[in-house]
C-alpha cells in the first residue's frame, strides 16, 4: 500500500523563489502527497494547533520544506514546532503520535555545496547544520532521512531546476512505495 507524504511548505516570499517554485511544483496534485503552504493557510501566525496535529496524524512521511535561511527555517517554522509538537502529544510522557513516521528535510541554499564543510565559508557541513531538527525528530521518536538539498539555489539554470525537480520527484517516489 503506498505511503503518504505531507510537505510542510514554508517561504515567506515564494513568488520571488525559482528555485521552490520548481520543486513545489512537483508535489502539487500528485497522488499521496498533501501540500501543506504554511505561509499561505497562516498569514497571521496564527496556527490551528487541532487541525496541524490531524493532518500529521494522516500521513506516514513529514517533509518540511524551505528555504535554508541563517542556517534554519524561515520564522514561521519555528512557530509551527513551538505549538503543534505539544509534549504530551508528540513527545514526552505519553507523546507518541509521530512515533515510526519519517521526517526530511526539503531545503535550498543560496550557497554552493562546498561552502557547507569545515574549511568552506559556513565552516559546517548542511547535515551539522540540521541537527537542531534531526534532534526534533528524535524526540518526538520519528525516523530521520537524509535531507533533499538544492544549493547555489540563486543561481541555478533552467536545466539545474529541472534536474534538481527530477530528483526531488525520484525522492518522493521513493517515499511512496517505502
Amino acid at each position: 500500500m503506498p505511503k503518504s507524504i505531507l510537505i510542510l511548505f514554508a517561504h515567506p516570499s515564494y513568488a520571488r523563489s525559482r528555485a521552490n517554485r520548481a520543486l513545489r511544483a512537483v508535489a502539487e496534485g500528485r497522488d499521496h502527497v498533501t501540500l501543506h503552504d504554511l505561509y499561505e493557510t497562516y498569514p497571521n501566525f496564527l496556527i490551528d494547533v487541532e487541525a496541524e496535529q490531524r493532518l500529521l496524524l494522516d500521513h506516514d512521511h513529514i517533509v518540511l520544506m524551505h528555504p535554508f535561511f541563517w542556517y534554519s527555517a524561515p520564522s514561521l517554522v519555528k512557530e509551527w514546532l513551538d505549538v503543534v509538537l505539544d509534549y504530551g502529544w508528540a513527545y514526552g510522557e505519553g507523546g507518541t503520535a509521530l512515533a515510526g513516521k519519517s521526517w526530511t528535510q526539503a531545503i535550498t541554499t543560496g550557497g554552493p555545496a562546498q561552502s557547507y564543510c569545515s574549511d568552506g565559508l559556513n565552516r559546517f557541513s548542511i547535515d551539522e547544520l540540521l541537527r537542531p531538527f534531526q534532534a526534533t525528530a528524535n524526540l518526538c521518536q520519528c525516523v530521520w532521512q537524509d535531507p533533499f538539498v538544492l544549493h547555489a539555489s540563486r543561481q541555478a539554470t533552467p536545466e539545474i531546476l529541472a534536474d534538481a525537480a527530477a530528483k526531488f520527484s525520484a525522492m518522493l517516489e521513493g517515499l511512496i512505495d517505502g
